[in-house]
């Protein structure tokens, strides 16, 4: 699918169908978000201000939402291109209310979620590094939304959600806040 095909059909979808979606799907969404596009600078699929990138990725795994990988919490890594795991088992359901009970949430196979450590960018940007990042995050977002379409996914992005009690959810510190969640799934229809 050429890019100007993706975009003209990228749609917010909230209903998914109850099947997985693939691993190899999974690591592609990840990659076009946030992964090394030049080793040899480390340069990733999305702008960063600085090249400071203060993004993390967490895919949020319901059970039987990814084939051949557990329900879970996983930490994408980006320098290796694969994932940690953060915390066993479904916490879809959880994310799910941190999002203000929000049903893509709960429908999805996996929830993106985008974390800013926002100290990377204001050490050198100040205030306006906050501004950087949140740009960074919208970027990402788009990316990922291109990429499920050519793959024959479906996703929206969700903005209104407790910041402190996705950051719970997610087992991060206070210097980690939440940007995005990003439900993908495959399309009910």
């Amino acid at each position: 699918m050429s890019v100007e095909e993706a975009i003209a059909k990228r749609r917010s979808v909230r209903e998914f169908a109850n099947k997985p979606i693939t691993l190899t799907q999974l690591s592609q969404l990840l990659w076009a978000a946030q992964g090394i596009t030049e080793p040899d600078y480390g340069l990733r699929a999305t702008p960063s201000a600085g090249a400071l990138y203060p993004l993390e990725l967490y895919a949020v795994v319901k059970t039987g939402g990814v084939a051949g990988l557990d329900a879970g919490i996983y930490h994408y890594l980006i320098s290796e291109n694969s994932l940690a795991l953060v915390k066993g088992g479904d916490s879809s359901s959880r994310l799910k209310a941190a999002a203000l009970d929000q049903g893509a949430v709960g429908f999805a196979a996996v929830n993106l979620v985008t974390t800013a450590v926002l100290g990377r960018t204001t050490v050198k940007y100040h205030d306006r590094g906050v501004r950087y990042a949140f740009l960074e995050a919208g970027h990402a977002g788009e990316n990922v939304f291109l990429q499920a379409q050519s793959l024959g996914l479906a996703a929206v992005v969700v903005g209104a959600f407790d910041d402190e009690a996705v950051g719970a959810v997610l087992g991060v510190g206070t210097d980690e806040k939440a940007v995005y969640i990003q439900p993908i799934g495959v399309p009910a229809t």
